[in-house]
This record gives C-alpha cells, structure tokens and sequence, in this order.
C-alpha cells in the first residue's frame, strides 16, 4: 500500500473522500502545530479541517462539525517501528 495521503479525505463513508482502507491503516492530523483527535474531515490544498462540536448530533444524527482553517499535516500513525 502507498505512504502517500491523499489531498482531501472524509470518515463520512457517503463522501465521495472517504478511504476505508486508508483510514483502517490509522490516520493523525496535526493542526498548526497541534494533535487532533476528533477531525472528521480535512483538506491539506486548502487549509481546513471539519472537527466535531462535543457530542452535539444533528437532525440527521451525524456530528454537528465546524471548519478550522490553518496549516494541516495529516500523516499514517500505523508507520512500523525502526530496530
């Protein structure tokens, strides 16, 4: 399998950004610096990420989501270890 992430990729399995088999293998975001865990999108061209309000659903029970924009470096947190 490649190394190479992709531009735009959505844990939403009806966008058309979804990866399973990508997002299987374990996908980290760092945003401006910082480690996010709760990213339910992202777009690296752009500088955004979707991340979720708390537990706040919305009339279709999918997590409400805000867009952050900055500087996004997703990498594969699966990368097996040196030795």
């Amino acid at each position: 399998m490649t190394d190479t992430l992709p531009d735009r990729l959505s844990v939403d399995p009806r966008s058309p950004h979804h990866d399973a088999a990508l997002l299987q293998r374990g996908i980290g975001i760092r945003f401006n610096g910082a480690e996010k865990t709760n990213v339910e999108e992202y777009c690296v061209s752009e500088g955004w990420i979707r991340v979720a309000v708390g537990k706040t659903l919305d009339r279709k029970g999918n997590p409400l989501t805000i867009k952050l924009t900055g500087k996004v470096e997703p990498y594969i947190k699966d990368e097996p270890a040196e030795g």
